[in-house]
């Protein structure tokens, strides 16, 4: 006898949930989040346990990989595409969990991508770097804030990068006005520090791969672009079309469309952010470097607006990048743009 297993996961506890396959309810319980007290529970079904659904919160690494230790199948679970009927009067934690093994009995789960555990810290770093950018920018634009409205100058985040604490005291007259930009450029100098520190530790954890180099061929992307589409990436096999890879960067269009008109938008947020800020970015320096996109740019910007262009050509890399990492060929301009 086949079961299938449903664990519905949060911040400090889990409900687990066990049905065969006549969806008859054979066990459920609220559980801590520790590993030992969920094999013990799971212990006495473990030989019939045909699949184990998890649901994709933040924190399912503990639990995905304690149980996959044991030899349990495991599926990650996809929130954003499941959704239960809207009629319920009532639904609860017990429900999730008898939900989620109802769907693996039905085999009509929508799942996520378990990346692999070996590779998920250098990812995870890179994502802090990113994190550590954008706090710095934002400490930048504070500062020129802080500089424009008191001195009524302008002054680019070039410049305030290379400030010492000698030149704020020049500045400004005021304690208080130097204290708040010193504090500024601290903090920019630390997220400085820690961003180069965290570059040097992920470089030689991927400059060894083939697809590594061949994604450097497309104009726009360089280092810290490349690692990070490699990383987030993972294994490009599970792609199984072109399409599907843009859809999962967040490169097309979330619309409804009905007899041609718009009834509305689907998950916008289903993908992956991290690949979405990284063909933007690389949108944004091809248009800078390459004729060809740069041109393609301007085609798109004159038919809608700058920002519907900038995702287009975001798109057109993104495809580009697939085939790169999927057939291990350098990039070609002609193919993506034409001659």
């Amino acid at each position: 006898m086949q079961l299938y297993a449903g664990i519905d996961l949060h911040s400090s506890n889990i409900y687990l949930g066990i049905l065969d396959g006549k969806n008859k309810r054979i066990f459920g319980k609220r559980l801590p989040n520790c590993i030992e007290k969920i094999k013990m529970a799971l212990e006495p079904f473990k030989k019939d346990i045909a699949d184990i659904a998890v649901e994709s919160t933040y924190n399912w690494y503990w639990l995905v990989d304690g149980l996959m230790a044991e030899g349990y199948p495991v599926r990650l679970a996809n929130p954003a595409a499941m959704k239960q009927y809207d009629g319920l009067k009532y639904k609860d934690d017990k429900t999730d969990a008898f939900w989620l093994a109802q769907m693996l009995a039905l085999k009509i789960l929508p799942e996520g991508y378990i990346y692999p555990k070996e590779g998920r810290p250098v990812r995870d770093l890179l994502r802090r770097r990113l994190r550590y950018v954008n706090h710095r920018t934002s400490h930048i634009l504070s500062f020129q804030s802080l500089i424009t409205r008191n001195l009524g100058i302008k002054m680019s985040a070039r410049q305030i990068k290379r400030l010492k604490t000698e030149d704020i005291h020049q500045l400004f007259d005021s304690p208080h006005l130097i204290l708040a930009a010193d504090s500024s450029r601290a903090a920019i100098e630390f997220y400085k520090s820690r961003i180069k520190i965290m570059e040097k530790q992920v470089l030689p954890q991927v400059e060894c791969k083939p697809e590594f180099e061949l994604l450097r061929t497309i104009p726009g992307i360089g280092l810290i672009l490349s690692q990070t589409i490699m990383l987030e990436v993972g294994d490009i096999m599970r792609f199984r079309k072109v399409g599907k890879y843009v859809s999962y960067c967040r490169c097309v269009k979330s619309e409804n469309l009905s007899n041609k008109k718009k009834k509305g938008e689907g998950n916008r947020k289903s993908g992956n952010r991290y690949l979405s800020w990284a063909y933007v970015e690389a949108a944004h320096h091809s248009m800078r470097f390459c004729p060809a996109a740069h041109k393609f740019y301007q085609r798109k910007k004159a038919q809608k607006n700058g920002a519907v262009a900038t995702k287009a050509l975001a798109a057109k890399l993104a495809r580009a990048s697939y085939y790169i990492m999927r057939d291990r060929v350098p990039y070609n301009g002609e193919k993506l743009f034409g001659s």
